[in-house]
């Protein structure tokens, strides 16, 4: 191991296809999808020199560019159902070197539907390989539980204790202490994972975590406690969603943010949307607190200029660069775009999105743009996502 700075890469394998929970990697849990999130954590670690996302998607690839990763192209030979993490991992090491024409000292394989990894477990693993001399490790968490397995013939054995004597129960504290593994962090030296061809290797260090966080999210019941969850979690977890010391302005696209997408048409051909009284009492104690609105949309309707009017808020319509109307929006109004945040949900977004500070997706909003988006709500457009928002900014005065 090198004396002095070792080049530490943390890798996040995140590839588009999920049987369990359809476009996993990118479902928002604290308002951060869940790549972003792993990639925040990892590029806040003391240890890691540089973060690249190993994708095959998209709007996962826009995620991680967006929170500051490198982004590289998974092959399709090794983006199925049964690809293993070490191949994305040794891939994603050999795209790094070559370039930055660098080697790479340490590898970490961190995994984003872990929520709950900091910093702190990402600098444990990574220490314990750069300065500690371990071969590899990971992150465990203490498990004080009885383990058992059903037996060759269930029938006539029933089930047997793995980690203990089923004829025999100690108490806890006169048990060896088991760990459980995370699943969430692990750090190899880079030549000793390229010969083993395995992240366990040589001598393994266990870094404890702390258990309350351990939570893998498999499947749609994972990610609902991983949301109900974050509110506590996250608490102590600095500049994850915006408040109003971060932003002077808040600009609405309409269509799927404001209403669910859906167009009911009469018989004269009059246009009916249905909206959330929510976000009306959301965007009132925005004005309330003095931060400019802006309704934004490209369709030329008059449900769009009549719901304004409802609001109090000014609305641009019928605008085909809804980026340069923006733009001049901003300057009219004598605010600096980085000080925006606007809420969209679709392709068409996507030019404000990277005009602004930042860009909000509603939940159900495309893939692309949610995977662009700094936040993500939990909430779906016309469902109450805007009110969502505004507890996000305003905090205990729209709690």
């Amino acid at each position: 191991m090198p004396a002095s700075s070792p080049r530490v890469l943390a890798v996040i394998p995140a590839r588009g296809g999920s049987k369990g929970v359809p476009a996993k990697n990118l479902a928002a849990v604290g308002g951060v999808p869940l790549v972003a999130r792993a990639v925040m954590e990892c590029r806040a670690s003391r240890l890691v020199t540089d973060v690249a996302v190993s994708t095959d998607d998209a709007g996962i690839a826009a995620a991680a560019r967006g929170a500051g990763a490198v982004v590289v192209q998974r092959p399709t030979d090794i983006a199925g159902d049964t690809a293993t993490s070490e191949a994305a991992v040794i891939h994603a090491m050999d795209a790094y070197e070559a370039m930055h024409g660098i080697p790479v000292d340490v590898v970490l394989l961190v995994q984003c539907t872990s929520p709950f990894i900091v910093r702190e477990d990402i600098d444990g693993v990574a220490g314990a390989v750069a300065e500690q001399g371990a071969d590899s490790a990971l992150t465990v968490a203490p498990f004080h539980g009885f383990v058992w397995r059903e037996g060759d013939d269930p029938e006539a054995d029933g089930g047997d204790g793995v980690n203990h004597d089923k004829s025999y129960r100690p108490r806890r504290q006169d048990r060896p202490q088991d760990f459980l593994e995370t699943g969430a962090a692990y750090a190899m030296d880079a030549r000793g994972f390229r010969e083993a061809g395995h992240r366990f290797f040589g001598r393994t260090e266990l870094v404890r975590t702390d258990a309350a966080r351990v939570l893998e999210v498999d499947d749609p019941h994972d990610l609902a406690r991983a949301r109900a969850l974050a509110p506590l979690l996250d608490a102590e977890r600095p500049g994850a969603l915006p408040t109003r010391d971060d932003i002077d302005a808040v600009v609405l696209d309409f269509d799927g943010t404001q209403t669910d997408d859906r167009v009911l048409i009469d018989s004269e051909g009059r246009e009916l949307v249905a909206v959330h009284r929510g976000d009306g009492l959301g965007i009132a104690a925005l004005r309330r607190a003095e931060l400019a609105l802006l309704i934004l949309s490209t369709e030329k309707n008059p449900v769009v200029a009549a719901r304004g009017r409802k609001l109090q808020v000014p609305v641009l319509h019928g605008i085909d660069r809804k980026d340069l109307a923006l733009k001049q929006w901003c300057e009219e109004q004598g605010i600096a775009p980085e000080r925006v945040l606007y809420v969209g949900n679709d392709v068409n977004d996507l030019p404000c999105f990277g005009l602004v500070g930042w860009p909000v997706a509603v939940a159900g909003a495309h893939d692309v743009v949610r995977g662009a988006a700094r936040a993500v709500t939990s909430t779906p457009g016309g469902d109450g996502a805007i009110r969502e928002i505004a507890s996000w900014i305003l905090g205990k005065e729209l709690s």
